[in-house]
This record gives structure tokens, C-alpha cells and sequence, in this order.
């Protein structure tokens, strides 16, 4: 029986009917209704009205802050668990990385569920902090996101490089700061990405911890919940664009430092 054989080009046909039917049309639909009005014509409207109402640009910012704080967090949070962990001798040091997995496991529902409980016994009435609610919230959602990519950066590095850095004189602190935390950098800017990005967006965590404030995704969503399509097209067209611009710009950043780091070394 002869096998049947499939080029390389014909592998790709299922994912290309995915792209096309599932990101490329979505886009073009979002952008038809940015960029036209009510009755189907071009406008420019839709985005001179973002950039002249303060209740978006109010959001954005808001956004912005709630996406930089929880990112700060999650990093402080995340970094010396996962330096503990990748440096550590112990054995069952992969038991202790799964304790941070394993809530990524539970349903989400549940996990916001069981925090805004805790918050509860804690504050009382939610909607007396709702800034602090939400960074707590976003921290406790995404740390694993933080902890992931570091560990593994720092799990890969050549301990022989940290050791020739003692030999050359440096005490643990000098050979952390040159050889650890830059070689590092790669998995903390994923981190970021992966924490900052989301956090500006995942409105269901302010809305189970009865939080009242918006972010870009509750934007989004009560313009649509309006009937604004059009309103709300163009808000997540330039969401998507701010996500684009952070993506290429943390990127470029990560070469960089790659390569800078590289050109130290040698």
C-alpha cells in the first residue's frame, strides 16, 4: 500500500483556512465598521471622537495604570521566586514550581471567586478600593505568567559563566547584577508582555470583584453592548494597534539586549 504523502504546502492549507476564516475576516469587519458611520459611508469620526472624549482617554490612562502597577507587581513578586527556584539545589524544586502552576489548572471563575471571598473578609465593602482590588486581582490572575518565562531564562544559563565571574573577582552580588539579570532580561520583557498586555484588557476580573471603574475590555464592551459597533470597532482597532507598537517596540528590545549582552561576554 502506497502512503500517501503530503508536501509541505499542502500541511499548511488547514491553518490558512484557520487564519483566514478566524483573524483575517474578524479584521476586515472591524475595520468596516471603524472607519464608516451609521449609513455605510467613510468617516474619520469614529477615532476623532476617541482622541476628543475624555471618558476614553480617561480609560485608556486608567487602563494604562492598572496594566504598569500589576506589571510592577507581578515582576517584584515573580523574579526572586524565580531565581530561587532555577538557582536552588534543592530536589524537589520542580514540586515547588507546580504550586505556582497549579492554580492556572482551576477554573477562573472559581480563583477570582475564592479571592474577591478573602478581599471580602479583608475590606469588607469591595467598592471602597477598586484600584487596589484590581491590581490584586490581575497580580493573583497572571503571576504565573511572570514566573514561567524567567525561570526558564534563568534555568538555561551556563552556570559556568556565573563561576567565571567569581574567578575574575566578582562577590555574588557583582556576578548577579552582570551575568544573572542581563542574560535574564529576555525572560522578564516575555513576562512583561505576557502580563501587561492582558491586564489592560481582562475587565471580567474588575467586574467579579464588583469593581465599578473601566478598563479598555469593559470599554470595548459597553460600546457594543449599545449597539456602537462602529464607536467600539475603532477603540479595539487602536487597542490593537497600542498592543502591535508594545509587541515590535519589547521585541526589538529583547535583541538588543540580547545582543549587548553577548558582546559583553566575549
Amino acid at each position: 500500500m502506497q502512503i500517501f504523502k503530503l508536501s509541505r504546502k499542502s500541511l499548511g492549507i488547514p491553518y490558512g483556512i484557520f487564519l483566514i476564516l478566524f483573524v483575517v475576516l474578524p479584521l476586515l469587519v472591524l475595520f468596516y465598521f471603524a472607519f464608516t458611520n451609521g449609513q455605510g459611508h467613510f468617516t474619520l469620526a469614529n477615532l476623532s471622537d476617541f482622541f476628543t472624549d475624555p471618558n476614553t482617554l480617561g480609560t485608556l490612562f486608567y487602563s494604562f495604570a492598572v496594566a504598569l502597577v500589576t506589571t510592577a507587581l507581578c515582576l517584584l513578586l515573580a523574579y526572586p521566586a524565580a531565581y530561587f527556584l532555577a538557582t536552588s539545589s534543592l530536589k524537589q524544586k520542580e514540586v515547588l514550581l507546580l504550586l505556582f502552576i497549579m492554580p492556572m489548572w482551576i477554573n477562573f471563575s472559581l480563583r477570582i471567586t475564592a479571592l474577591k471571598e478573602i478581599l471580602t473578609v479583608i475590606e469588607g465593602n469591595l467598592a471602597r478600593y477598586p484600584f487596589a482590588n484590581a491590581v490584586v486581582g490581575m497580580t493573583y490572575d497572571f503571576l504565573p505568567f511572570m514566573i514561567l518565562p524567567i525561570y526558564n531564562t534563568i534555568s538555561r544559563l551556563d552556570p559556568s559563566l556565573i563561576e567565571a565571574a567569581k574567578d575574575l573577582g566578582a562577590n555574588e552580588r557583582h556576578a548577579f547584577l552582570k551575568v544573572t539579570l542581563p542574560l535574564s532580561m529576555p525572560g522578564v520583557i516575555s513576562g512583561i508582555a505576557m502580563v501587561f498586555l492582558p491586564a489592560m484588557t481582562n475587565y471580567v476580573v474588575l467586574d467579579m470583584l464588583y469593581n465599578s471603574t473601566y478598563i479598555m475590555g469593559s470599554l470595548i464592551g459597553s460600546y457594543f453592548s449599545a449597539y456602537n459597533w462602529h464607536g467600539g470597532s475603532m477603540i479595539a482597532l487602536i487597542l490593537l494597534a497600542i498592543i502591535i507598537l508594545f509587541t515590535i517596540l519589547t521585541g526589538t528590545d529583547q535583541d538588543d539586549r540580547a545582543s549587548g549582552t553577548g558582546g559583553a561576554l566575549l
